[in-house]
């Protein structure tokens, strides 16, 4: 029997939480897990969620005095991760009529336009990009949401 693969687009306010302790950790760390599980699942991502994802674990290394020593392991960890990944140069002009369509930033209207061209859900655990969904035909999920969908 054949398994389709499922494509998702996942944030940085979703990702990070692979590496601080937030209220959506456990499924997320559940949703990566399932990249190489019985259930295929490709993570997709724009380029600039790995800058994004050095951003808060360096506002952390300054503000709590996390150890940088643990800040560079989880950077390790964040490039290993098994991530489609596209340029932010193929998607500004979507993200850029989107930030203007709904008054996001263009960095969160990114991720939305990278799922549209996918045709993929998006998960977050950001308020504003949750209050659109749907939006033109993407599904704007937090990480427990998505477990629900698919496990239903």
């Amino acid at each position: 029997m054949t398994t389709t693969l499922r494509h998702l687009v996942v944030d940085a306010s979703a990702g990070i939480q692979l590496f601080v302790e937030e209220d959506h950790s456990r499924a997320v760390t559940e949703i990566f897990a399932r990249i190489d599980g019985e259930t295929p699942l490709a993570l997709h991502v724009p380029d600039l969620f790995y800058i994004e994802c050095a951003s808060v674990l360096l506002k952390l290394a300054r503000r709590i005095k996390r150890p940088a020593a643990e800040v560079q392991s989880d950077l390790v960890d964040l490039a290993r991760l098994s991530l489609s990944v596209m340029s932010t140069s193929d998607l500004m002009a979507a993200a850029f009529k989107i930030a203007v369509q709904t008054g996001l930033t263009a960095y969160d209207a990114c991720y939305l336009a990278l799922a549209q061209v996918l045709k993929a859900s998006l998960v977050t655990a950001d308020n504003e990009l949750l209050a659109l969904t749907p939006f033109e035909g993407v599904h704007i999920l937090t990480p427990e949401e998505y477990l629900k969908h698919i496990e239903g």
